[in-house]
């Protein structure tokens, strides 16, 4: 245990990892919005994160091993963040907050509904997500044929916003 840490209690140890305001909309964004730059985690955040605190996570993240960098073959100037195997192990923390949320918050229908359908979907629905999530962050392959979690919930995400559009008279 070093000087910085409060305690060794293990969720102590977790939330001074990702505990901040900001670190798991982060990850949230790369893992449910495939966003990979910088630019398209700032622009794509609902939340509207300055570009000095994403700068901040995205490097601090980085140190605490829950993302990695590269640079990305097609332009010198931008690096390509990847979840990491822990930041991946995240989905059911993600999906129990979703659903606690879901269940005591005021929240949106069109941004309540991946939360909800990866309530339903269960252990089964995350263990196939994680493999996604590991296909696409870390390049381990998955079976022909495998299911796209990622598709199923972002066809549910703009079909509500879809709904709420058509609804709200836009």
């Amino acid at each position: 245990m070093t000087d910085t840490q409060r305690s060794g209690c293990p969720i102590n140890l977790s939330l001074e990892v990702i505990g901040d305001k900001w670190s798991l909309l982060v990850i949230r964004d790369m893992m449910f919005g495939n966003r990979r730059h910088f630019r398209e985690l700032l622009l794509g955040s609902e939340e509207g994160i300055a570009s000095n605190i994403l700068a901040d996570r995205l490097q601090r993240l980085t140190e605490e091993g829950l993302i990695s960098r590269r640079p990305d073959p097609t332009h010198k100037q931008k690096v390509i963040y990847s979840l990491t195997e822990p930041a991946i192990q995240l989905v059911p923390v993600l999906a129990a907050l979703g659903s606690w949320g879901r269940r005591h918050l005021k929240v949106s229908r069109e941004l309540a509904i991946r939360a909800e359908l990866l309530e339903r979907g269960g252990p089964e629905m995350w263990d196939a997500f994680m493999d996604e999530l590991r296909e696409q962050h870390l390049g381990i392959g998955r079976p022909a044929g495998s299911r796209s979690v990622f598709a199923e919930l972002r066809e549910a995400y703009l079909a509500e916003v879809a709904a709420a559009g058509v609804s709200r008279g836009a």
